[in-house]
């Protein structure tokens, strides 16, 4: 058991550095992406030009990608120049009209209805049915003491914040990195549940081992669910505005 646990925080931690890596690249395609104009130095009149921004994207691992031109009016004839208008370029702003249009939308149902089955999950989870007595053993917990925390709202209510906030945090990376689908929303909720679960690792450290089993478990669980709903229906299940 305590294998698995670590071999899945070995995934969760992997799925955060490559998404990660993936919100690198999708910052440099962002930043380097449509037609620019500049002053040629050869003739110094007006060329546009486009910056190779897979090529600069692929070369971003040493943390300074290399810039390079993949187009220029004033090609064929002079594509064999020295490209010296690139500082130009790297300074000028794109042509509006090739910047994305519309805001990163957010789809909130899909939202909300993951972090309302991550919330039903965690009842049912810690319920008598499943896991409530071995996490009372484990939390060193008695019975009286388990109902009063049931019946008492805060820890519920702080539950459903909880994932409520994971779900926006996946639907906000499903937004930015426009990739919906299923894998990739579980890939974003993965990504998301290692960034959390590295800065609190320490204080996890700490906890019983039954428990962090049992809590593992559950998180595991809640990250592939909120990232296959929030994926999966991204764009299928939306209020429809004129």
């Amino acid at each position: 058991m305590i294998f698995l646990i670590w071999f899945v925080l070995f995934l969760l931690i992997l799925a955060f550095f490559l998404v990660a890596a993936g919100l690198g690249r999708h910052a440099i395609l962002e930043k380097y992406s449509g037609s620019r104009t500049v002053t040629c130095p050869e003739n110094h009149q007006q060329a546009i030009v486009a910056i190779d921004v897979k090529h600069a994207a692929a070369t971003v691992m040493d943390g300074t990608p290399a810039i390079r031109l993949c187009d220029c009016t004033r090609w064929p004839q002079r594509a064999i120049c020295g490209q010296s208008c690139i500082s130009q370029a790297v300074r000028a702003e794109p042509y509006p009209e090739r910047q994305p249009t519309g805001k990163k939308q957010i789809y909130h149902l899909p939202v909300l209805l993951a972090a309302f089955a991550a919330w039903y999950l965690g009842m049912i989870w810690h319920s008598h049915y499943l896991f409530r007595t071995k996490w009372m053993e484990a939390a060193g917990l008695t019975q009286a003491q388990v109902k009063e925390l049931v019946w008492w709202l805060s820890p519920q209510l702080l539950a459903a914040a909880i994932c409520l906030l994971f779900a926006y945090g996946v639907g906000w990376l499903v937004a930015v990195m426009h990739r919906k689908g299923i894998l990739r929303g579980i890939a974003m909720a993965m990504a998301l549940a290692g960034g959390v679960l590295i800065a609190t690792c320490f204080e996890i450290a700490r906890l019983p081992r039954e428990l962090l089993a049992i809590e593992a478990s559950y998180v595991l669980m809640t990250t592939l669910m909120v990232g296959a709903i929030v994926g999966g229906l991204w764009d299928k299940l939306a209020l429809r505005t004129r």
